[in-house]
């Protein structure tokens, strides 16, 4: 095989790659955005039906199928200007070298069991919380137009944050690994039409945060100390206590790391 050869290949798969790649990341982020899902939904229904007029030969209706489909994307760009470019801002804000900080056992540890004990607190006295845990995707949006704070977790920070008209207290908290990085973050609200009317701004912002990036957003109720979790698009409300903290976990826990250690167990059964 001489040199043109391999370079064929190469630039082959590299076309390939970046063509799946840049799926890969569109479908990532459009899953999570209710509208953005509705579109492609849409899109699929008309591209449907037209296929079906010609199969059918149905003329007038394959007459307007035409025009939709040779203006629909312009008015798609003009109509979800906003939705589209949320899932350009989410592609741009991916790290795709990973989190900030990749946290060890013993650091996640005590990330979980500072909130636990703030979520406790918060649940007991029924005081309104927002704590956002940054992932994959970046926050930095909302951390430059929040008060910065650059510390350690601790609970007495978070009870001290949102302790009742502390002028923080209605805004929600940015952790990035085991540090709060800021206070007072403002978040979109979610616009999904299922969510209960009487679910208040926390939870929207919280679900809001949740359909936007891959943050993991913890809520408590201020009116009934119910305590839930956000993340992947969905809202686990009124959790208890345990499933709240076996909920963080799970979603704490990197997914390399659950890989390297089914290879473990497999290994060690099989040295048994």
């Amino acid at each position: 095989m001489n040199l043109n050869a391999i370079w064929s290949v190469i630039t082959k798969v590299l076309d390939i790659g970046i063509v799946w790649l840049a799926f890969y990341y569109i479908l990532k982020n459009v899953k999570n955005n209710i509208k953005m899902v509705l579109i492609v939904k849409g899109v699929i229904i008309i591209l449907f039906i037209k296929l079906l007029s010609d199969l059918l030969n149905l003329y007038t209706v394959g007459v307007l199928l035409e025009y939709i489909v040779a203006w629909g994307p312009l008015a798609i760009i003009v109509i979800f200007q906003p939705e589209i470019r949320s899932v350009l801002e989410s592609l741009g804000r991916t790290q795709l070298l990973g989190r900030h900080k990749i946290l060890t056992v013993d650091e996640r540890e005590k990330v979980v069991y500072e909130i636990m004990k703030s979520v406790e607190y918060f649940k007991k006295n029924h005081i309104g919380a927002l704590m956002v845990i940054e992932k994959e995707i970046s926050l930095q949006e909302y951390i430059e137009n929040s008060t910065k704070v650059y510390a350690d977790i601790s609970e007495d920070l978070l009870e001290t944050i949102f302790f009742p008209n502390s002028p923080m207290h209605d805004g929600g908290v940015i952790i990035q690994g085991d540090r709060i990085t800021s206070a007072g973050a403002v978040f979109k609200t979610s616009m999904n039409p299922n969510i209960s009317k009487r679910l208040g701004t926390r939870h929207r912002a919280a679900l809001g945060i949740a359909e936007e990036s891959d943050a993991i957003a913890l809520v408590v109720s201020e009116e009934s100390g119910r305590i839930s979790i956000a993340c992947n698009g969905e809202l686990n409300y009124n959790l208890t206590l345990d499933e709240f903290r076996m909920k963080l976990i799970e979603e704490l826990n990197p997914k390399t790391e659950v890989f390297f250690e089914a290879e473990e167990n497999e290994s060690g059964e099989e040295n048994e």
